[in-house]
């Protein structure tokens, strides 16, 4: 029986994967390109994949910006459309891989699978895991089981949904994992295999019409708020990451309480894994209070993750109320 062919395109952004030794300051610095990738990779060249290769950035993930991947969401997007790829790679910093994968997850309103791999090791160091992860990847994104699945991050043989996967250590090759339910696949003997729930989808926006600042404000033991009253005219929503389940210092109550009578405030917890309560705690800076007072719970969605969808918003001009019902549609 012939196996169809299927077609990925790849498009690399630099990071750690993309890095080689800069001779002027001694560290490494993205210098590769999406070839010198896959050359490192020569069992892609049996793997019955074909690939479609594209230089997009040579950028730290630490330096892209909204502009960036607005412009590559809009570049995958007229790829997908052409109806020759059955999936997207995309290579990167994986400073970033967390935000670029949600935020592409946002924008993503195709069936074929977007990928999101990188490195731990770059290509100098022993045991560099980029070649394997972006083997991985392309085997993901082929994957007839993964469609329909949005956007994707594979690393260390495993596949983990946007929503879900959160970088838990600066060095470990295992970084990268999904501490609320496990990855929903894993790669072995060069085969998807399906091992958990495929992830829920979010609502699709619309790509960004205007700017928009969105703020993220960490709360902190001792807390008195002074940092707070900075953002009062400085951005156009905020987003707080709190305390536990969503409380606060009571001496941020009345500043928050300004805000909100201006600007979206949404409630994150600081923690990253496990919702926004809304009806348990009921003393002043809870979070039945400072939802009470308008603030727009979370929910399940990490701080960085509240704002990338907060900024989303906002740059596609939604008013509060379209705000306040998407947070709610994304967190049930």
């Amino acid at each position: 029986m012939t196996v169809p062919v299927r077609n990925v395109a790849v498009f690399s952004l630099g990071g750690t994967i993309a890095m080689t030794t800069d001779p002027a300051t001694g560290g490494v610095v993205p210098a590769l390109s999406a070839h010198d990738l896959l050359t490192a990779v020569p069992t892609l060249a049996t793997s019955g994949i074909n690939l479609r290769v594209r230089d997009f950035r040579r950028l730290p993930g630490a330096s892209l910006a909204f502009e960036d991947l607005t412009a590559l969401s809009a570049a995958i997007t007229t790829e997908l459309e052409t109806g020759e790829v059955d999936g997207v790679v995309v290579t990167q910093g994986t400073d970033t891989i967390e935000e670029t994968a949600f935020l592409l997850d946002l924008y993503h309103g195709h069936e074929q699978p977007v990928v999101v791999t990188g490195a731990m090791r770059n290509p100098t160091l022993p045991g560099a895991d980029g070649p394997a992860n972006l083997h991985a990847a392309v085997l993901a994104a082929a994957d007839p089981g993964l469609t329909g699945t949005g956007c994707l991050v594979v690393l260390g043989d495993e596949v983990h949904s946007a929503r879900t996967v959160r970088k838990s250590h600066t060095t470990s090759p295992a970084a990268f994992t999904s501490p609320a339910c496990g990855p929903i696949a894993r790669i072995a003997e060069n085969q998807v295999r399906i091992v958990g729930a495929l992830p829920r989808r979010g609502p699709r926006l619309d790509a960004p019409a205007r700017d928009a600042r969105v703020g993220l404000y960490t709360v902190t033991l001792g807390d008195e708020g002074a940092l707070l009253d900075l953002w009062d005219g400085e951005c156009d929503g905020l987003v707080v990451a709190a305390f536990g389940v969503g409380h606060v210092p009571e001496r941020l109550v009345e500043g928050l309480t300004k805000l909100v009578s201006r600007i979206p405030v949404v409630l994150a917890s600081r923690i990253g894994n496990g919702p926004v309560l809304s009806d348990t705690y009921g003393f002043p800076g809870s979070e039945k209070d400072l939802l009470g007072r308008g603030l727009i719970s979370a929910g399940d969605l990490s701080p960085y993750q509240a704002r990338l969808l907060l900024h989303a918003l906002l740059a596609q001009g939604a008013d509060g109320a379209v705000v306040r019902e998407t947070f709610a549609a994304s967190t049930r």
